[in-house]
């Protein structure tokens, strides 16, 4: 039921990737019987981790995403501009699939040490709330990061702790 949204990784690698190095991956502790996955990307000095929590059946039911991109020296990066675009898009990822999206303003908020932006968008099929999508993205000195965390509506609200839990480990 979950798809990753391929479009807002690409769009925020296109607009933040430079010839930097590759410095270590961030560090998160991922919550307790979720799948984790390194992902490879086209791009290598892209790091992505993702955690996919299962239903009982083995289904998709909630997916954690976190993505580093170095930022090019100098360069400025418009972080409330990149999160609406983020937001944009998955609302029309969403639209296309049949489903309607509500999204909260993007707010200030906390990811590892660095100061982030926020914005969670409720997803609905014919009215009844089907998924809750939440982006946080958050720039350092040579560095931008965006976690991304999606579920079914029920079991994302059931996984709060665990969400919350997973953001406070990160080291960026």
């Amino acid at each position: 039921m979950i798809r990753p949204c391929k479009s807002l990784l690409v769009f925020f690698g296109v607009a933040l990737i430079s010839a930097a190095a590759l410095a270590d991956a961030p560090s998160i502790t991922w919550p307790a019987g979720w799948e984790v996955q390194t992902l490879t990307d086209a791009a290598p000095q892209v790091s992505r981790q993702r955690a996919v929590k299962n239903d009982a059946d083995g289904n998709q039911v909630m997916v954690m995403e976190l993505t580093m991109t170095p930022v090019e020296s100098g360069h400025q990066v418009n972080l409330q501009g990149v999160l609406l675009e983020m937001r944009k898009s998955i609302q029309k990822d969403f639209f296309q699939s049949g489903y309607q999206s509500v999204c909260n303003r993007v707010h200030p908020a906390n990811l590892g040490s660095l100061s982030a932006l926020e914005t969670t968008c409720t997803v609905t099929e014919n009215g009844r709330h089907v998924l809750s999508q939440t982006l946080v993205a958050a720039v350092g000195a040579d560095k931008a990061y965006v976690l991304s965390y999606a579920g079914q509506a029920e079991v994302y609200k059931a996984s709060a702790e665990e969400i919350a839990a997973a953001r406070n480990s990160l080291k960026l």
